[in-house]
């Protein structure tokens, strides 16, 4: 099994940034590509970007400019840095991880998920 567990959440203006990470450890030698989604109250899970081993990485066109994603295989964690938020990326922010080499954009071709972390961009 494999588990993920994100970090970096919290209360931010808008227009300010925040960092989250996701670490993941057990059964990680067999991980390829990883992900961040963010689900907001009422709506459903969305893409924000993914990013293959190699590092190759794909955006929402929502987040393109503002969010970074990156990855270190040293240490089994994924980053994603956010920029110049705005009250609607407000959401609780999940990390997925699955076991085939190229990235997808869509939740149920994950195989593992983390539990959130919350982000909030008040106004």
């Amino acid at each position: 099994q494999v588990q993920l567990v994100e970090s970096g959440g919290g209360l931010v203006q808008a227009g300010g940034s925040l960092r989250l990470s996701c670490a993941a450890s057990g059964r990680t030698s067999g991980l390829y590509a990883m992900g961040w989604f963010r689900q907001a109250p009422e709506k459903e899970r969305e893409f924000l970007a993914a990013i293959n081993y190699s590092g190759r990485n794909t955006y929402a066109d929502s987040v393109k400019g503002r969010f970074t994603i990156s990855r270190d295989n040293a240490k089994n964690t994924i980053h994603l840095q956010m920029n110049s938020l705005k009250p609607e990326d407000t959401g609780v922010y999940y990390c997925a991880a699955r076991s085939v080499a190229y990235y997808s954009i869509d939740a149920p071709d994950y195989d593992y998920w983390g539990q959130g972390t919350q982000v909030t961009v008040s106004s």
